[in-house]
C-alpha cells in the first residue's frame, strides 16, 4: 500500500526527514497536501470520527494507522524500510538519535523565533541575534561534535551511526548538515573541519542514487525562509 505523506508542500521543514527516508527506500508515497492541496491535509487533522488525531503536521496515514511526530514516523517506517537495525538494542539507539536530532532541529527554529513563534522574525531580531549567537558558539558544536563521537565510536566502524547499514538517524542527520550549512553558512565552514567522519557521512548520503535523483529533483523542495532553516545574514555572525 503507498504511504501517505501529510505535511505543509511549500518547505521542507520536518517532513524533509520522512520525504528523504522514503525516498532512499525507494518506496511508494503520495505528499498528499503537494498534490491535493492544504484542505485535504486539514481535513484529516480535523476529522472528530478519527480516533487517533495528529496536533500537527507531519502524519503519515498507512495500512489504516495515522502516525505522528517526526521520529515517530520515522521509528514505524525503519524496519519496514529496511533503514533500522535488526537488533532491539540497536534500534532503539537509533531511535535515541533520532529524537536528539529533534531537539537539534527545535534549537535551530529558535534561533530566528526565539520569542514567539506567532510573531515574524523582524519583530524579535535583538532576541534572535543573542540566540543564534549561542546557538553557532556553543549548541553546534555541542550536538554535531556529539554525532561526530557516535560515528567514531561505531563497533561496524565510522561509515553509519548505528550498525553495519544506512537508518533513518544517518539520513536525517545529513538533513540537519543541509540545513545547517544554509542557515548558517560560515560558522559551518569554520567548524566542519573538526567533523571528519560527520561530513563523510553526509558526502556518502548524499551519493547515493535515489537520494541524488531526489536531491536533484523537483521533488526536493528548496531550502527558504519559511521553514526550520533559515538564512538571515545578521544570524550567521
Amino acid at each position: 500500500m503507498t504511504y501517505q505523506l501529510f505535511y505543509w508542500p511549500q518547505i521542507q521543514g520536518r517532513g524533509e526527514f520522512v520525504r528523504l527516508a522514503l525516498e532512499a527506500a525507494g518506496a511508494s508515497y503520495r505528499d498528499v497536501a503537494r498534490e491535493d492541496g492544504v484542505p485535504a491535509m486539514m481535513a484529516v487533522m480535523r476529522d472528530p470520527a478519527l480516533a487517533h488525531r495528529p496536533f500537527a503536521p507531519p502524519f503519515l496515514r498507512h495500512e489504516g494507522l495515522i502516525v505522528a511526530q517526526t521520529a515517530n514516523i520515522l521509528l514505524y517506517l525503519g524496519p519496514s524500510l529496511g533503514l533500522a537495525p535488526k537488533d532491539k538494542g540497536g534500534r532503539l539507539f537509533a531511535h535515541q538519535l533520532q529524537l536528539t536530532i529533534a531537539d537539534l532541529v527545535d534549537e535551530a527554529h529558535d534561533t530566528h523565533h526565539p520569542i514567539d513563534v506567532s510573531l515574524y522574525y523582524e519583530d524579535q531580531k535583538p532576541e534572535a541575534t543573542r540566540r543564534a549567537k549561542a546557538f553557532r558558539e556553543d549548541r553546534i558544536p555541542k550536538y554535531l561534535g556529539y554525532f561526530e563521537g557516535v560515528l567514531a565510536a561505531n563497533p561496524a566502524g565510522p561509515q553509519h551511526l548505528v550498525g553495519e547499514g544506512l537508518t533513518c538517524a544517518d539520513l536525517s542527520l545529513f538533513q540537519v548538515v543541509e540545513g545547517l550549512r544554509y542557515a548558517f553558512p560560515k560558522a559551518m565552514a569554520r567548524l566542519e573541519p573538526s567533523w571528519l567522519h560527520l561530513i563523510a557521512l553526509r558526502n556518502r548520503v548524499a551519493a547515493l542514487p535515489r537520494v541524488a535523483d531526489y536531491l536533484a529533483s523537483e521533488r526536493r523542495i528548496p531550502f527558504n525562509e519559511g521553514g526550520i532553516f533559515r538564512r538571515y545574514e545578521a544570524l550567521d555572525g
